[in-house]
């Protein structure tokens, strides 16, 4: 199991980062999703908890390309520290849900609102004891910063170079009309994992965001935001949509290679080459949390096992 510990510094951490900018989100929810793998799965081999725990370290100890630079208003390690002790009140979690309610319509920085956001409601709704003022309003801030933010940008190859994805034009595509439900979404995104995980597209957040965009809205129903989670549908469709757009730079980038390993396996975490490129780093965890949360959704297991085999593409 993951110490408890890590909990509290990761939502400390999600209630600072509007300090710095809106990406430094990536370091709390990290360090929240990575407590939150092993309380999903109790049982899970403590290996493979030692080998998140030394991640998690890496992240709290500044490695992270989302770190605060040193022009930034707080440092890494102020991240972390406690906030001010105040009575936790459990119905200042619907306040999170309500900001996100003002930019969860279209795709906003890859889908980081609502992975931010879904990631803070689940730990506080199952913790409610950090229901702080102090966490429930920072966290408020930060989900705040991505209004009116693009989509994105992304890389078209050499030719066109990197395109601001307000500047891509979506058509209506009889081959993938609108999501129905939740389901809907969640098998298309695995059946996107499935055909395409050896593809090398850049840009939009890549599928690590598309999962965990798509996991999110899925949290969100879970957690008593159904109604926020189906109005986020069509953002996360839009996502998916611009994705598709990019083309396979393999040729010129290099194609995408498949761990070794599966990452519920110890052999896994085990290794001193876990990858370092591509903010792997904050991926890494978030993901190996956001995909089990999403194919909860799928009832198809053999479907599900291959995501998990096409899953190493991103690991």
């Amino acid at each position: 199991m993951v110490d408890f510990d890590y909990l509290a510094k990761g939502l400390n951490a999600l209630a600072r980062a509007h300090h710095v900018n809106t990406m430094a989100g990536h370091l709390g929810a990290a360090i929240v999703a990575g407590y939150l793998i092993t309380e999903n799965h109790p049982n899970l081999d403590e290996k493979v908890c030692a080998g998140i725990k030394v991640e998690l370290d890496r992240i709290i100890y500044g490695e992270s390309v989302f770190s605060p630079g040193e022009s930034a208003a707080i440092s890494v390690n102020e991240m972390f520290d406690p906030l001010p002790k105040a009575p936790p009140k459990e119905n200042l979690i619907d306040g999170i849900a309500d900001t996100l309610g003002h930019n969860i319509d279209q795709t906003r920085q890859s889908g980081h609102n609502v992975i931010f956001a879904s990631i803070a409601i689940r730990a506080l709704k199952r913790h409610p004891e950090f229901a702080t003022p102090a966490i429930t309003d920072g966290i408020r801030k930060l989900i705040t910063g991505f209004n009116g933010v693009t989509p994105g940008v992304a890389y078209y190859g050499k030719e066109k170079g990197r395109i601001d994805g307000r500047k891509i034009v979506l058509h209506e595509d009889a081959i993938f009309p609108p999501y129905t439900d939740l389901q809907a979404m969640a098998t298309t995104v695995l059946d996107t994992l499935i055909q395409h995980a050896p593809e090398r597209r850049q840009g939009f957040g890549g599928l690590w965001h598309v999962i965990n965009h798509a996991a999110a809205l899925s949290e969100l129903a879970q957690h008593g935001y159904r109604e926020l989670a189906i109005t986020g549908l069509t953002a996360h469709h839009q996502h998916l949509q611009l994705w598709k757009t990019l083309p396979n730079v393999a040729d010129e980038l290099g194609a995408e290679i498949p761990t070794k390993h599966d990452p519920r396996l110890p052999v896994y975490w085990q290794l001193d080459n876990l990858r370092r490129d591509r903010a792997r780093l904050t991926h890494r965890i978030k993901t190996f949390y956001g995909f089990d949360t999403l194919i909860n959704l799928v009832e198809d297991k053999a479907k599900r096992e291959l995501g998990y085999d096409k899953l190493r593409y991103l690991m």
